[in-house]
C-alpha cells in the first residue's frame, strides 16, 4: 500500500491464532479488484538455498516495515534455507529500481517486493521475468505487472470490518454524519479497503440512516496531510462530525489530534488498521473506536514458503499454498494469492494482541493507561 497497512501471526484472533500485530510503533498501513480469502497456507517444505532479495517500501508512513516485516521475513526465509537480503527503498522510486537491478544481476533465487508505486513494481517485474527470476508481490500488488504470486490480506474484508464497526458505533444515531479519510489512490490495497467499507456503509447512506459528509483519499498515506485534510472538512462542515472512517492507525491518529483540539476526542468514533502500539493505546483511551489486526508473521511465512517452492521450480507446491486470487484490472489477469484473514480489535480485545506476543504490555500500559490495562487483564 504505500500502504500502511500493520499486522500479524494468526488467521483470526477469536480462533486463537499465533499472532503478529501491526506495529509496536506508531502509525501506519494499503484500482478495483476482487479478493477471495485463502485458508492457512500449507508448508512447502524447507530445503531451499541461495539468496533471496526483498525490497520493502518505506518507513515514513509506518514503522511496521522495519520493526516487523523485515525481521519476520528474515526469520521465515532463513527457516526455508535462504540467505535473505532485506532492503528498504524509503519511498524512493530510483532507489527501489537500483536495489532491484542489483538483486537481478546477482541472480537471486527469488525477488520479493512491496513497491510504493505499482508502476515501478511492474517495471522491476518485467526485468526479473526476462532474467528468469520469480517475483512475489508482498502485501501490495504491482498492477499491470507480471508477479507470479501475491501474499497479503483479504483487504476488502479489512474495509468491511471498518465499515461495520462504524455502523455499530453509530447505530443509535440516525442521520449521523461520517467522514472517510482513505489511503493513497495509487495503492490497490487502499482501493480495496474503501470497497469493503462501501459494501457496509453505502446502503446506510442511501437509506439515510447515516450521512456521508465527505470521502477523501490521502496521497502517499501522508498522516500530516490526512490531519490537515480532515480539519478542512471538519471546518467546512461547521465543526460537526459524528464518525470518521480512517483507513489506518496513522491517519486515525492525525484525525484524533484534530478532534482533541476541538474537545471531541472520545466522543466521535474513529476507525483504524494495523493494531500498532499507538493505535492500541488510542483504542484503550477511547479516542479510537477500533483497529484491525493482521497476521504479518503468517504473511512472511507464506511468502517464504512460496519462495522456496518457486526456487525449486515446484509450481504445484506454490499453487497449493496460493489458493486465493486477486484480480489485476490493469493487467486483466488473476494473480494466484495468499489472502490472510484480518480481525477487529476493540478495547476488550487488546489483551489478545499482547498475549499473542505482537505488542509488549510495557509498550502500551504506561502512565495514564496503567489502570486501564489492569482492568483489561493486561500485564507483563
Amino acid at each position: 500500500m504505500r500502504s500502511r497497512t500493520l499486522t500479524l501471526l494468526a488467521a483470526t484472533v477469536s480462533a486463537g491464532l499465533v499472532l503478529t500485530a501491526c506495529g509496536t510503533n506508531s502509525s501506519n498501513s494499503g484500482g478495483t479488484g476482487s479478493n477471495s480469502a485463502s485458508s492457512s497456507a500449507p508448508a512447502a517444505g524447507g530445503g531451499a538455498s541461495g539468496k533471496v532479495g526483498v525490497i520493502l517500501p518505506e518507513t515514513a508512513s509506518s514503522a511496521r516495515w522495519e520493526a516487523f516485516d523485515k525481521p519476520m521475513l528474515q526469520a521465515a526465509l532463513a527457516a526455508q534455507g535462504f540467505d535473505a537480503d532485506v532492503q528498504n527503498a524509503q519511498g524512493d522510486a530510483q532507489k527501489f529500481t537500483t536495489l532491484a537491478d542489483g538483486f537481478i544481476s546477482s541472480g537471486v533465487k527469488a525477488l520479493i517486493i512491496a513497491p510504493s508505486d505499482p508502476a515501478v513494481g511492474a517495471s522491476v517485474e518485467s526485468k526479473a521475468k526476462a532474467a528468469g527470476i520469480p517475483v512475489i508481490d508482498y502485501d501490495r500488488p504491482s498492477l499491470g505487472g507480471s508477479a507470479d504470486y501475491y501474499v497479503s490480506f483479504d483487504n476488502e474484508k479489512v474495509g468491511q470490518l471498518q465499515g461495520q464497526a462504524m455502523a455499530d458505533a453509530l447505530k443509535d444515531k440516525a442521520g449521523a454524519g461520517v467522514v472517510q479519510i482513505e489511503g493513497a489512490p495509487t495503492d490497490n490495497n487502499a482501493t480495496l479497503f474503501t470497497k469493503g467499507q462501501e459494501s457496509v456503509l453505502e446502503p446506510l447512506f442511501t437509506s439515510g440512516k447515516l450521512k456521508r459528509i465527505q470521502k477523501q483519499p490521502i496521497n502517499d498515506w501522508d498522516n500530516q496531510l490526512g490531519g490537515t485534510t480532515f480539519e478542512q472538512i471538519f471546518t467546512n462542515n461547521g465543526g460537526r462530525v459524528d464518525g470518521v472512517v480512517a483507513a489506518n492507525d496513522g491517519l486515525a491518529g492525525a484525525v484524533i489530534t484534530i478532534l482533541k483540539k476541538n474537545g471531541l476526542n472520545g466522543k466521535v468514533p474513529v476507525t483504524g488498521q494495523d493494531a500498532t502500539a499507538d493505535g492500541l493505546m488510542a483504542v484503550m483511551r477511547g479516542d479510537q473506536y477500533m483497529t484491525v489486526f493482521k497476521p504479518i508473521k503468517e504473511e512472511a511465512e507464506a511468502t517464504a514458503k512460496l519462495a522456496a517452492a518457486l526456487a525449486k521450480g515446484d509450481k504445484a507446491a506454490a499453487d497449493a499454498i496460493a489458493t486465493g486470487t486477486l484480480h489485476d484490472p490493469k493487467g486483466n489477469r488473476d494473480i494466484k494469492s495468499v489472502l490472510l484473514t484480518p480481525t477487529t480489535i476493540l478495547a476488550k480485545d487488546v489483551k489478545t494482541v499482547v498475549t499473542q506476543g505482537y505488542v509488549k504490555a510495557s509498550e502500551i500500559c504506561g502512565g495514564d493507561l496503567a489502570a486501564k490495562c489492569s482492568s483489561l487483564g493486561i500485564s507483563g
